[in-house]
């Protein structure tokens, strides 16, 4: 029997994982294709802290302090890269909202500054010169996801965690009201407590017992060049969201926009695959080429979606609940659950640990939806 049973290898997943087993308790991690192999694999991979809604920004800024070390911490990579983050206004519109940001994060204590002119190329060249004004916060960056997660999964293991990578989780089982295990299609495994870090798949998970997180699948059309030569730049994106690129370790730019409706069209080959619209590529195309000119003539070397559980406020689900027996849930994080990582696994640790935390989740409790339904827009992703 185990202490935990960890269902979802994503970021999220895993940290809570090596926490749980760098405490001393026995753990299983479990997902139905492998480490990486959804959301926190197919995501940008931005580590911010501007953009935030303030309930999130506490969290942000304690995962920004941890990330500093986290390669060291479990002794893996990480290529996490402290760049900044350059968000650009295009219109009056955008500039509008651009300044506001800056604005109230300076006021929440967040380093920030507002560029006009050539003061947006002064910190990334390659931006086109159309662009209005940016905000800029040079403590943001970002990471490499699987690096990341293969990180924390092999950090897990040698403090004695046993991971389970094929095996589809198909229901909890409770007993006198205590969730107990989960089953999978060949096999009960035993715990005395559960997580759900799963993603898309966690409503099916928590509906029997009158649980339902009301958000909508999108997706978001992402692409990566072949490697490059550039200088070295921060994360570029734009005030809406609907445009965001950065330089890989390798020399490649992953470019992510767009949010529309997932279609739930999916191929394994052999894990998850989610094939972007022609008319998605070509938007996004041309929104990274106006914003970044030198990049129009760059070769693709990949296409694909990221899905988005898109809460209807833009804000992920951490909580117990306890008509499911006490299962630790983390969901919704509407595509902006990458840098939380790190600190999201602390705070499911002390959930399924303790039944509480020091962190600030009350913002985040499942409560908070009832007698609402989904129909949201996610503007900033990262």
């Amino acid at each position: 029997m185990f202490d935990v049973a960890v269902v979802g290898a994503g970021i999220s997943g895993s940290a809570t994982a090596h926490e749980l087993a760098r405490r001393g308790h026995k753990v299983v991690l479990i997902d139905q294709y492998g480490p990486a192999s959804m959301a926190s694999g197919w995501t940008l991979a931005g580590v911010r802290q501007s953009g935030r809604h303030p309930a999130e920004l506490p969290l942000a800024q304690a995962a920004v302090g941890r990330w500093q070390t986290l390669a060291e911490e479990l002794d893996g990579e990480t290529h996490y890269r402290q760049v900044g983050n350059l968000r650009c206004a295009r219109t009056e519109p955008e500039a509008d909202r651009i300044a506001a940001i800056v604005e109230d994060h300076r006021q929440s204590g967040l380093e920030m500054s507002l560029l006009r002119g050539r003061a947006v190329q002064q910190i990334a060249p390659l931006v086109s010169e159309s662009v209005i004004c940016a905000s800029f916060c040079p403590s943001d960056g970002h990471a490499d996801p699987q690096a990341t997660v293969n990180s924390f999964v092999a950090a897990a293991q040698r403090l004695g965690a046993e991971t389970r990578s094929g095996e589809a989780v198909t229901g909890l089982v409770i007993e006198n009201g205590r969730a107990t295990g989960v089953t999978t299609a060949t096999e009960t495994i035993s715990a005395g407590t559960v997580v759900l870090a799963t993603g898309i798949y966690g409503n099916s998970l928590i509906a029997p017992y009158g649980y339902h997180v009301p958000y909508e699948v999108m997706s978001a059309t992402m692409m990566r060049s072949v490697p490059m030569e550039a200088p070295q730049m921060p994360v570029i994106g734009v005030a809406n969201g609907d445009t965001t690129l950065r330089q890989e370790v390798g020399g490649q730019f992953r470019i992510g926009g767009g949010h529309e409706v997932w279609d739930g069209r999916m191929a394994l080959d052999p894990w998850p695959q989610v094939r972007p619209p022609a008319r998605s590529v070509a938007t996004l195309v041309e929104r990274y080429s106006a914003l970044v000119p030198s990049l129009g003539d760059v070769r693709l070397d990949r296409l694909w979606c990221g899905l988005i559980d898109q809460t209807i406020d833009a804000l992920p689900v951490l909580d117990i609940l306890p008509d499911a027996g006490g299962v630790v849930l983390a969901t919704g994080f509407s595509g902006h659950g990458f840098c939380l990582g790190p600190v999201t696994g602390k705070i499911l640790a002390d959930l399924a640990e303790a039944g509480t935390t020091s962190f600030p989740i009350a913002p985040f409790a499942m409560d908070r939806f009832a007698g609402r339904a989904a129909g949201s827009t996610v503007e900033l992703h990262g």
